[in-house]
């Protein structure tokens, strides 16, 4: 009778040399027995290395999301400069040199800082009140039928609207005011929240919902700790869009309102009344700079929550 004996700390070639104990070589398996321990050793092998190639990968990870910028960088560069070198309208447009010398010494100037911080001041009280009213709208309509089939097709045809539309309304409601500016922002991008709180309450699992409710979650306790949670990597990417949606309304206000005259907006016009292209360039770049900025935040954010609830790879870089 065979003796069996365990593969788990057991030598290879104890089980391989010749019988000195009784136990005869044909009758260990030695077809399976090396297949078993070489996939051992293998995987050990690339828990030994997974650490490298994790290092490895931040620093591909963060030259592959590089790359392409300084690319796009330099071409938007080059058109520029051959723009200028073709004389195109050159009253008007100044060379990348140029621009960026007055962008450096916009940069020393306190009113420059002034401008930053009174756009900013606007833009974070406004965004607080979009994500407010579109997510308490959102998860209304989502929720209650009646609402859904009253306003749903309204709240997605008012995403639709220029954000300048809202101008004359918003200058008739609260006069030449940074409220009027607000209430554009409001009204502008708002919208864009609350379809993004419904498409992902609307995504939440119809299972997840019954085991919330026979684990004694109902009403408000439902939706704060069952379907919000749930339907956050949809609601993120309406949040997204809607500081899109509300950073346009607010340079758009900040255009045509002229509220005050040290906001980016504010500067910009002014420069181009006074005919100085360069600050005009100047301040156009910062606020594509700003925008790209909260951007890059926002897609990091999105991008580790949906891995978070799986839903990308998470050894994907």
């Amino acid at each position: 009778m065979a003796v069996e004996r365990p593969i788990i700390g057991t030598d290879l070639d104890d089980l391989r040399r010749d019988d000195s104990r009784g136990i005869p070589n044909s009758d260990v398996a030695d077809a399976p027995v090396r297949p078993s321990l070489d996939q051992a050793l293998a995987g050990l092998d690339a828990l030994d290395r997974s650490g490298g190639s994790a290092r490895a990968t931040l620093a591909q990870r963060t030259w592959r999301s590089t790359w392409p910028k300084l690319i796009a960088f330099g071409l938007i560069l080059l058109v520029w400069q051959i723009a200028v070198w073709a004389h195109w309208k050159p009253y008007v447009l100044q060379s990348p040199a140029t621009a960026g010398r007055e962008l450096w010494n916009q940069l020393g100037t306190s009113l420059f800082w002034q401008a930053v911080w009174v756009t900013a001041q606007q833009a974070l009280i406004g965004y607080t009140l979009v994500v407010v009213i579109g997510g308490v709208v959102g998860t209304a309509v989502a929720r209650i039928p009646v609402l859904r089939a009253g306003i749903g097709a309204l709240i997605t045809g008012m995403q639709t609207l220029p954000s300048v539309l809202w101008y004359p309304l918003a200058v008739m409601v609260f006069g030449v005011t940074w409220r009027a500016i607000i209430l554009m922002m409001v009204l502008g991008a708002a919208p864009s929240v609350a379809n993004g709180f419904i498409s992902g309450i609307d995504q939440v699992p119809p299972g997840l919902l019954r085991a919330g409710r026979i684990l004694g979650a109902r009403g408000v306790s439902l939706e704060r700790h069952v379907v919000l949670p749930a339907a956050f990597p949809s609601i993120l990417g309406g949040l997204k869009q809607g500081w899109a949606f509300a950073w346009h309304a607010l340079l758009a206000g900040e255009f045509l309102i002229l509220v005050n005259p040290l906001s980016l907006g504010g500067r910009t016009v002014g420069a181009e009344t006074q005919g100085t292209y360069g600050v005009v360039v100047a301040m156009m770049i910062v606020i594509v700079f700003i925008g790209i900025m909260v951007d890059v935040a926002f897609s990091r954010v999105t991008t580790s929550v949906r891995r978070r609830y799986g839903l990308i790879d998470a050894s994907a870089g």
